[in-house]
């Protein structure tokens, strides 16, 4: 019996030699510093996007629209900083949509009926995603 346990402990310290070089020698398949840079990408976009609700939610035209609607600014603000996948997107494209409609610096602004929507569909989609 103890020859048997003898051998035995012998084969697997071999098996365990052998493995070992094996195992140390994997590839990734995916560089570490390029999963990283595509992470740091990926949450530089996503706060891209966030700056462009803020923005948005942050003019007096959406203001007005918002109270209009009776919804509460600082709810909506709060849930568009929670925003994430495709609402995040949605509503980032809505708002650069209305930042885009409403820059100029213009003394005075008439908001054209496509403008209004895309102003009442962001806050309906950032309302939509806090319920």
């Amino acid at each position: 019996m103890p020859m048997i346990r003898a051998l035995l402990v012998l084969s697997l310290s071999l098996l365990l030699l052998i493995a070992t070089p094996v195992q140390a020698d994997q590839q990734h398949i995916v560089a570490p510093s390029q999963l990283a840079a595509t992470v740091t990408n990926r949450v530089a976009q996503q706060d891209a996007e966030r700056a462009s609700i803020a923005e948005a939610l942050a003019r007096p035209e959406v203001r007005r629209a918002a109270e209009a609607m009776g919804a509460d600014m600082s709810r909506v603000e709060a849930a568009a900083r929670t925003l994430a996948g495709a609402d995040l997107e949605r509503a980032a494209h809505a708002a650069r949509d209305v930042n885009d409609e409403l820059a100029g610096g213009a003394s005075s602004i008439t908001i054209g009926t496509t403008t209004l929507i895309i102003i009442l569909l962001l806050v309906i989609l950032i309302i939509v995603a806090v319920k």
